[in-house]
């Protein structure tokens, strides 16, 4: 099983930017990776999915144009880069892997992925 790590959260101001990290056991060849967020007192909010078949991403209409998904292959780590951040952002970010079977897709939803990082927490604040 692929195991997942998570980190680069922390405070920031208001339009500052931040950088997540993913990194993987193993390569992401075989995987869709995944970026979510949950507040407190709020579910679980799929923001982010980059599917390494193709390189195709799906973003969230919150956070489209301000965050970007990308992968590094040779380091088996996935990236969230994070810019323009508002208070609203505030959050634990947790990366997901879903093991494509025949048909290779990026899920929306948080149902169909088989792996879960440990969560990194991301605070935006004055």
């Amino acid at each position: 099983d692929v195991q997942l790590q998570a980190s680069g959260g922390g405070l920031v101001e208001p339009g500052g930017s931040l950088r997540l990290s993913c990194e993987a056991s193993e390569s992401f060849e075989n995987y869709a990776v995944g970026w979510f967020r949950q507040a407190p007192g709020k579910e679980r909010e799929g923001i982010s999915c980059i599917n390494n078949s193709d390189g195709s991403t799906f973003y969230t209409d919150s956070v489209k144009g301000r965050f970007t998904t990308y992968s590094d292959n040779a380091k088996n780590t996935v990236y969230l880069q994070m810019n323009s951040l508002k208070p609203e952002d505030t959050a634990v970010y947790f990366c997901a892997a879903h093991l494509f079977r025949d048909i290779a897709i990026c899920p929306r939803g948080p149902g169909l992925y088989n792996y879960w990082g440990q969560g990194t927490e991301v605070t935006v604040s004055s």
